[in-house]
């Protein structure tokens, strides 16, 4: 569904990305893993648009979408639901999902989509009158993952999606991430801390370093692997 070849991109002058490459399979859910300033986030930035590509080729459905405008690849189906929830926080939980479903087939299919994000996550509908600033911050990042499927995707990136949460809140969101693969059908890019949660719910798994990747394979080839571990997830 989505390939990756030779990506260089990052800010000013300082490069942050080199050569890279991935390929995200349909229906599949795939891990991008390694430590902290590898570049994760900017990986998934530039394939979104929001980080000017410096080089490389970018294919979606088979289709070379490289250079088109982040609000172009939105309405083909490419969400991000980024690290640090950035809601409208003086906005209703109702509110803030509804600004979700601005592309133009999203607010065709809104009724359906409220009926999805309810059923994934029950207490978004309690909280519906509710500011999304005064959610706990578990709510919040349910709000934030709600508020990406109702642009009605079809690959879905997430960005630490687990960041901050205490340990059954994390269980709840990988949960729901199982069931957006299982149950809806959608692509999934993960980028997470998290390893071995990420491992356990991956099909394959890419490892960054220094802005490269560094190995990959499936996850239980990447589990079973005590040297790639030790020298890049630190386990």
């Amino acid at each position: 569904m989505l390939k990756v070849e030779n990506l260089e991109s990052g800010y000013g002058s300082m490069q942050v990305l080199w050569q890279l490459h991935l390929e995200v399979n349909k229906g599949s859910i795939t891990s991008l893993l390694g430590s902290n300033g590898v570049g994760k986030t900017t990986t998934l930035c530039t394939i979104l648009g929001s980080v000017e590509l410096w080089g490389g080729k970018i294919t979606y459905e088979e289709t070379d979408i490289t250079h088109l405008p982040t609000h172009k690849k939105v309405d083909l189906g490419i969400v991000l639901v980024p690290e640090g929830r950035h809601l409208f926080v003086n906005m209703t939980t109702h509110e803030n999902l509804t600004m979700g479903a601005y592309p133009k087939e999203a607010v065709k299919h809104m009724a359906e989509s409220f009926e999805l994000v309810y059923s994934l996550f029950p207490i978004l509908k309690e909280r519906a009158k509710q500011r999304a600033g005064s959610l706990s911050g578990g709510e919040q990042q349910m709000l934030t993952i709600a508020r990406a499927l109702m642009t009605k995707p079809k690959l879905i990136m997430f960005d630490e999606p687990s960041q901050g949460l205490a340990p059954k809140l994390v269980g709840e969101v990988f949960d729901a991430i199982k069931k957006m693969r299982s149950e809806i059908g959608l692509t999934i890019l993960l980028v997470e801390q998290n390893v071995e949660a990420s491992l356990n719910l991956s099909d394959y798994v890419y490892i960054m370093h220094e802005g490269r990747i560094k190995a990959e394979g499936s996850a239980e080839e990447i589990k079973g692997s005590r040297d790639i571990k030790e020298a890049y997830l630190g386990i």
